[in-house]
């Protein structure tokens, strides 16, 4: 009896992500390989022997994989020192860290392209110091778009690490160096092993997210192309939506892949109980 209340329950839930998520996902991925009444994976294999196609998506995974890897060592770090606050200290900092999040990816993609242009801060800084003689080409490349998205997803994954940093007891640390563990080698053995899941958690928000982006890589790569911006190409402009579904749809796969690695990454990180 109380199996059917849990089941009606879940019920609203289960009918809302059937019908605005399931079945548009396999709308979707179904248009792409039934046409005309046949199974065909023809356009797949247009897409994988198309060298522009392979470009942009060999720019796409570089900038997921970048901006991913240096918000891990910029986060890590810095979700440490916030874990390790008084609470009203570490929610005001918190605060601070999160804001960016509060601001439109717009406002900030614009104001990005203020610092990064030629005319912009850090080339007139460069230049009045005397480091470079010319500006240098920073904006519409995938340096710039790999700017943006730090600050954009780095306030996920400090979210992440602080929250289970906070759970860890800080006993353990303090065991581990009386019985003659130096900081680091606690830090190592114990802190970043318990962090994993927090830590994996962020990545794969961080890396799905740097995939799927748009507008940071329209307005900051300028004519270089992401996976997202040319998806938005075939739909918009060209009006193909077989191909754009089939772009979505590689999108997906590449998500599933990476999760799929990350847990396996986590289960091999995991300390033993």
């Amino acid at each position: 009896m109380k199996k059917r209340y849990l089941y009606l329950l879940l019920a609203p839930g289960f009918l809302f992500l059937t019908l605005f998520m399931i079945i548009p996902l396999i709308l979707t991925v179904g248009s792409t390989v039934f046409k005309d009444g046949g199974f065909s994976i023809g356009i797949y294999t247009q897409f994988f022997k198309d060298a522009y196609f392979l470009d942009i998506l060999g720019t796409t995974l570089l900038v997921s994989v970048v901006t991913t890897l240096l918000c891990i060592l910029i986060g890590f770090p810095v979700a440490y020192y916030l874990s390790k606050q008084p609470a009203r200290r570490k929610g005001i900092l918190l605060a601070l860290a999160i804001f960016p999040l509060l601001t439109s990816s717009v406002v900030r993609s614009f104001s990005w392209m203020i610092i990064l242009g030629k005319n912009g801060l850090i080339n007139n800084l460069l230049t009045s110091l005397g480091l470079i003689k010319e500006p240098i080409s920073i904006l519409y490349t995938p340096t710039a778009m790999i700017i943006g998205l730090v600050h954009l997803f780095l306030p996920l994954i400090l979210i992440t690490l602080v929250g289970v940093m906070e759970s860890i007891d800080h006993d353990l640390v303090q065991a581990a160096q009386s019985l003659g563990a130096s900081k680091l080698t606690a830090f190592r053995k114990i802190i970043f092993p318990l962090s994993i899941p927090g830590l994996i958690v962020g990545s794969i928000l961080v890396f799905v997210g740097s995939l799927t982006a748009y507008t940071t890589p329209a307005l900051l790569g300028g004519k270089k192309r992401v996976v997202a911006t040319f998806l938005y190409q075939n739909a918009i402009t060209l009006n193909d939506w077989q191909a754009a579904s089939a772009i979505a749809t590689i999108m997906m796969i590449i998500t599933f892949i990476v999760i799929g690695l990350m847990n396996k990454a986590a289960a091999k990180f995991k300390p033993k109980e």
